[in-house]
């Protein structure tokens, strides 16, 4: 009950806020992607105009109103902490804030059904970018289209003179997305109006490992290069051409935003590099974990060489959320690490130990190469003694997993924890 009138009194506010301000606002939604692309829009918007955007998950009924009020941090049960938003709320509607944002970077997640309908409901959107349509959260959703049904109303509520903003590479994303706004299209395929190509990951000249990409990007028969320093996964490219369409539609020209792109880094358990102990290369893609954005990672470890005698070794965490899915999605990742040819494979959680594992031994892998763990702190302290100088390690699982325990266990520099990492709040710390 106090749950739900304390979502009826933020949505209010922060209704009244936007009625009152009328900041323009790029609304953000998808099964993967969007966090990575709500932080290059907010870079290239925000090297010419006042913006603000949610910080770290603060993308549902109770994270958006916060951050269109502008606070930073839940008080969670702290009632005080919550008078105090109120208290700023109030203050934002009846005197004027000469520097409240000019433009709202808002990512909006979905669940569940109606989700999105809630949440465009409180900030309507000027542009709405529609990243990626996969089966996350699908155990809530039942089936993929209804997945995208619920997605789609980011593009389907614009008015006429907004802006729809789609990945023209993911069919579900193109399919029966009518809206009446003017629609622009990013991707690698031909057809997409801004088009990436050319794409090159930097390598360090001694170690001979990832430091950044670069490519070009092509629209209507401009091309210009663009480089991300830090990123060495592909699927961070599209996040950066949402960045440089979005800034297209308010005016920021391909240069600049391609320099405005400079400035962003890899989000923490987003596919981070960081260095391990024993000269190892750790990718963290601890944040969360879906079928499609496993098999991103899988094919990234692929392609980057260990030094010397090294090897690829794959930490796989439960996937949670798959519902109906969650055999079949499992089963298919323990085939890949086959596939791939990776080197090791360590396994934490119930169904990735159930099908995960065993699949990659029924595909050939032999069973000395697979090590499986009810908990991340369990595999963590076997990593420290299983890794060798010169391995490339990635660490990737589903929130409730906890992988980032794993990372903290062998990371080189376990006092940075607090800045690299995700989840290293004390109320997480907790858990």
């Amino acid at each position: 009950m106090l749950k739900t009138i304390l979502q009826i009194l933020l949505r209010n506010c922060a209704k009244k806020i936007i009625k009152k301000y009328s900041p323009d606002i790029v609304g953000i939604t998808g099964s993967i992607g969007k966090t990575s692309a709500k932080e290059a829009i907010a870079a290239v918007l925000g090297s010419k105009f006042n913006v603000r955007s949610n910080k770290k998950n603060y993308n549902n009924e109770i994270g958006l109103p916060l951050t269109i009020i502008g606070v930073e941090k839940t008080p969670g049960k702290d009632l005080l902490g919550w008078f105090k938003v109120f208290i700023k709320a109030f203050a934002l509607r009846f005197k004027r804030d000469a520097d409240y944002p000019d433009v709202l970077v808002l990512e909006m997640g979905a669940d569940k059904p109606g989700d999105i309908a809630y949440l465009v409901d409180i900030a309507p959107c000027k542009v709405g970018v529609l990243t990626f349509i996969g089966s996350a959260h699908i155990e809530f959703f039942k089936t993929v289209k209804k997945i995208a049904q619920e997605k789609r109303l980011i593009i389907s509520h614009l008015k006429e003179d907004g802006f729809a903003v789609l990945n023209f590479d993911n069919e579900m994303v193109m399919q029966n997305s009518k809206t009446n706004a003017e629609t622009f299209t990013y991707g690698f395929k031909d057809g997409a109006d801004f088009q990436a190509t050319d794409i090159n990951v930097i390598t360090d000249e001694k170690t001979n490992w990832p430091t950044g990409l670069n490519f070009k990007v092509s629209f209507h028969g401009n091309t210009v290069p663009v480089f991300l320093p830090g990123f060495i996964a592909e699927q961070f490219i599209p996040a950066a051409l949402a960045g440089l369409v979005v800034g297209h539609i308010f005016g920021i020209n391909l240069v600049e935003g391609a320099l405005a792109l400079r400035n962003i880094r890899p989000l923490a358990g987003h596919m981070r590099i960081i260095p391990g102990i024993k000269q190892t290369l750790i990718i963290d893609d601890t944040y969360n974990s879906s079928p499609d954005a496993v098999r991103s990672a899988m094919n990234v470890l692929s392609k980057i060489v260990p030094q010397e005698n090294g090897r690829r070794i794959a930490i796989l965490g439960d996937m949670l959320e798959l519902g109906a899915d969650t055999e079949t999605a499992h089963r298919e990742i323990g085939f890949r690490v086959v596939e791939s040819d990776f080197d090791f494979l360590i396994t934490v959680g119930e169904a990735s130990k159930k099908f995960t594992a065993q699949a990659a031994k029924e595909a050939g892998m032999d069973e000395n190469k697979i090590a499986v763990f009810d908990d991340s702190v369990s595999a963590g302290k076997f990593l420290q003694n299983k890794m060798e100088k010169g391995d490339v390690i990635l660490v990737k699982g589903s929130q409730g997993k906890r992988m980032e325990k794993i990372v903290k266990e062998v990371m080189a520099e376990p006092e940075k924890a607090g800045e690299l990492l995700v989840r290293q709040e004390e109320h997480w710390m907790k858990k």
